[in-house]
């Protein structure tokens, strides 16, 4: 039996030290592996799986990480008294704890927005991924 070769590709997207957790730059470099999907027997690599539990909501479109979208966010993110911390996938955490309370999943075929029920805020924190996030359409 083969091996998945898709092990550099995903180690390229984890946060390399915790050190770089909160450096925007370092985050934007590791997306750029995201341009090309690997793909094994011909399916396309779609993500990777985690075990947060948090209900799941999938964005109307595709998201790439630019420095304009990711300075918005870090703007909403400080609207909510919160950071975001860049990892495989930008959290949105609480400066009071560092509890998180959302993340954006962005693969090249779609988009998804995990929320923790608990919050307060929730769905307005929704709302407003789902308007900041959205694509500039171009003429």
């Amino acid at each position: 039996m083969t091996k998945l070769r898709v092990g550099p590709w995903i180690a390229a997207q984890k946060l390399p030290s915790k050190d770089l957790a909160l450096d925007r730059f370092a985050f934007l470099e590791r997306t750029q592996t995201r341009t090309t999907t690997p793909t094994v027997a011909g399916l396309p690599l779609v993500g990777m799986g985690g075990s947060c539990g948090k209900p799941c909501f999938a964005l109307p479109y595709t998201v790439t990480w630019t420095a304009a979208n990711t300075l918005a966010l870090e703007q909403l993110a400080a609207d909510f008294v919160c950071f975001v911390e860049y990892g495989i996938y930008p959290h949105l955490k609480l400066h009071d704890g560092g509890q998180e309370v959302a993340a954006v999943q962005d693969w090249t075929s779609f988009a998804m927005v995990y929320l923790r029920p608990g919050y307060e805020q929730a769905e307005e924190l929704l709302g407003r991924l789902l308007d900041m996030l959205r694509p500039v359409l171009h003429d």
